[in-house]
């Protein structure tokens, strides 16, 4: 007696567990954590989608089943997390912009900055926070079209704004500092030399470092844009009328 299952016989069987499989939803997030962490610790070129389904523990398949291409996943990252860019825009939104209010550059700095390092330090936002960070250095073709979909709009936004506070200063004055504020806070997102450099008394990203980062971002911006001076007030003397 043959005691293998005919092939006819196997098909429905796995078929129905594929299915099973792929309805799975858990298995879709494991496969964008996966993804997310993959990218953020080696790259997007450096990684395959081979590797993104051994860390998800999936079928290779199910990779493409869910997200299609390798680019298309990338985008899915980001997609994922676009609620933290609106959490960022209504907090700018609450900011009272007034440029004679020497609190409306710190406050719009902190609203820049205050998610993004909240999301570092959790355990949900550390992998995107730290693919941001890595990504926006490189003008690849996939980074670029996620920083004109997502991330183009935050910033221009936030320029506007500290445009309105620093209305001394041209556009373009305001969008170079917008840059390097953008600088400070994605080096201090990705660096890890802190500790080695602090002899062990500060830890990276550390979520305490947030006041004094604002503070440095805040002076830069004073430092690199600063008000006109007022001109002083001719006074005629007596001897002057006579």
């Amino acid at each position: 007696m043959n005691a293998r299952t005919p092939t006819a016989k196997r098909s429905p069987h796995r078929a129905a567990a594929a299915s099973t499989e792929a309805a799975r939803p858990d298995r879709r997030h494991a496969i964008l954590l996966a993804a997310e962490k993959l990218f953020a610790q080696h790259g997007y070129h450096a990684v395959t989608i081979r590797q993104i389904a051994e860390e998800a523990a999936v079928p290779l398949a199910l990779v493409g089943y869910y997200y299609g291409p390798k680019h298309e996943l990338f985008h899915a990252i980001f997609e994922h997390w676009s609620h933290t860019i609106e959490e960022r825009l209504a907090g700018l939104r609450a900011v009272r912009i007034d440029p004679a209010d020497l609190r409306t550059l710190p406050r719009i700095i902190e609203a820049f900055t205050g998610p993004v390092l909240a999301l570092r330090a959790s355990a949900e936002g550390e992998y995107y926070a730290l693919l941001v960070a890595r990504e926006l250095y490189h003008a690849t073709e996939e980074a670029d079209r996620v920083m004109r979909g997502y991330f183009d709009p935050l910033a221009e936004a936030y320029i506007d704004a500290l445009h309105l506070a620093m209305p001394h200063a041209t556009r373009g004055q305001v969008a170079w500092a917008y840059q390097f504020a953008l600088g400070a806070l994605l080096h201090h997102l990705n660096d890890s030399r802190i500790e080695r450099l602090s002899h062990g008394e500060n830890r990276r990203s550390d979520p305490a470092a947030a006041p004094m980062l604002v503070n440095f971002i805040v002076g830069g911006l004073r430092a690199a844009l600063p008000r006109p001076k007022a001109a002083p007030s001719k006074t005629i003397s007596r001897r002057q009328k006579t």
